[in-house]
């Protein structure tokens, strides 16, 4: 089985349902968010747990799997997302930013932990910026 398949199969159903569940009764942990898209053939809307990238009125993640990855497929066909971090949901717009350093950009959103497991992970390292609407 090869690393992609192996990390996906880990977030769908372990951490990620685990995450979720803790989000949904406010205990979830500092260094995660829930980013919030909808869903490209389904219409639905898509909760995805991802580091905790804020940083004032932008939010910053690192999809693993690049383009592939189920939430960046999601938002370049529907750009507007939300994200909650701690109780409260912001909603932006969310870019994928080929030319920044995915690796550096793990480093600068400071999560050292988290940074490492999708380095790890990671088989297209991607990243992307949401710029959140003031509030």
């Amino acid at each position: 089985m090869d690393k992609r398949r192996v990390s996906t199969a880990l977030g769908r159903f372990s951490i990620n349902p685990l995450m979720r569940a803790l989000a949904t009764v406010g205990l979830l942990p500092p260094m995660v968010a829930i980013l919030e898209t909808t869903g490209r053939r389904s219409g639905k809307l898509r909760r995805t747990p991802v580091g905790n990238g804020l940083q004032g009125d932008t939010f910053w993640l690192v999809a693993e799997h690049g383009r592939r990855s189920g939430f960046v497929l999601n938002l370049s066909a529907n750009p507007r997302v939300r994200v909650k971090v701690g109780r409260h949901w912001r909603a932006g717009e969310a870019h994928v930013i080929p030319e920044d350093d995915p690796i550096e950009r793990t480093r600068k959103i400071g999560l050292r932990e988290n940074g490492a497991v999708v380095r790890a992970l990671g088989t297209d390292l991607t990243s992307i910026r949401v710029d959140l609407d003031r509030e």
